[in-house]
């Protein structure tokens, strides 16, 4: 072989034979898919839960962003001041809303190692 040659006769790049490395890559591509889908199936069954006005307002929320139940306690309920119960209602679903988005983003940037990967590409 002559000096500063590769095997496979391209010099500086890898030698052919792609197709086995494109392989490895589909794979690992597919495991990673799977793995998503799971974590994703798994933020549906968790919950996360928040609260205003010291547990008078109480949110919870999947992983998935969706509300599942909000409970006000009577003494939250004053006919004089509905303009207090919005703004502790509001405050408890964006703060169980979130929670939802922390949860998720801990989740899938585990398997994604952080990477910023664009919107819509699954999550």
């Amino acid at each position: 072989m002559s000096k500063g040659k590769r095997p496979g006769g391209r010099p500086g790049l890898p030698p052919m034979g792609g197709m086995n490395n494109t392989g490895n890559l589909m794979a690992q591509m597919n495991r990673l898919q799977e793995e998503m889908e799971k974590a994703q199936q798994a933020l549906a069954d968790e919950e996360v839960s928040a609260s205003a006005g010291g547990g008078v307002i109480t949110v919870v929320a999947t992983g998935k962003q969706e509300i599942k139940s909000i409970t006000i306690q009577p003494e939250a309920v004053t006919p004089d001041d509905v303009e207090m119960l919005q703004d502790l209602v509001l405050a408890a679903v964006n703060e169980a809303l979130e929670k939802a988005r922390a949860l998720e983003s801990e989740r899938m940037g585990a398997l994604t190692g952080g990477l910023k990967l664009p919107p819509g590409m699954g999550f």
